[in-house]
């Protein structure tokens, strides 16, 4: 196998050589047919339809420009603007849908249901009510002691 590779690699580096030393061929003028290099005559945009032939705005030859005002033409198409219902993204997700009334009274019926009465114990038992002893020497809003207020002197006798 490494002499069949040889081999190969011989032939191809004297091949490259060959080629190399060849002096260039002098260019012959080609005629080439229209439609190989030009692009095709273009039917006036605003005589677009969805139903013409948009194949010759898309050869290489045409500018982008073209190429853009062709393809806007067709998909301005009102065949275009059909709406996919099964589309996932269709909603309108920026509205907000409160749950209803019935609904969440449901669910607080469940809650009530399925967790008991334990909730509403813990709630009570967080919440700290004060003792009768402290209520009776907590002064009220009516017996509150009047603040010392400091008169300030500002030099007038008076």
């Amino acid at each position: 196998m490494a002499q069949d590779q040889d081999d190969f690699l011989r032939r191809w580096s004297r091949r490259k050589l060959q080629e190399a030393a060849r002096p260039p061929e002098p260019k012959r003028a080609e005629s080439k047919p229209a439609a190989a290099g030009e692009a095709p005559p273009l039917p006036a945009i605003d005589s677009l339809t969805f139903e013409s032939d948009f194949k010759a705005f898309m050869h290489a030859k045409v500018e982008d420009s073209v190429k853009r005002a062709a393809l806007k033409k067709l998909f301005a198409d009102p065949r275009f603007n059909v709406i996919d219902f099964m589309d996932v993204y269709i909603d309108d997700y920026t509205k907000d849908d409160p749950i209803p009334a019935a609904m969440m009274a449901r669910l607080q019926h469940s809650r009530t249901t399925l967790f008991g009465r334990e909730e509403e114990k813990k709630k009570d038992e967080t919440r700290e009510e004060p003792k009768p002893e402290e209520l009776a020497q907590a002064p009220g809003p009516a017996e509150e002691q009047p603040k010392e207020q400091k008169q300030e002197d500002d030099g007038a006798a008076g």
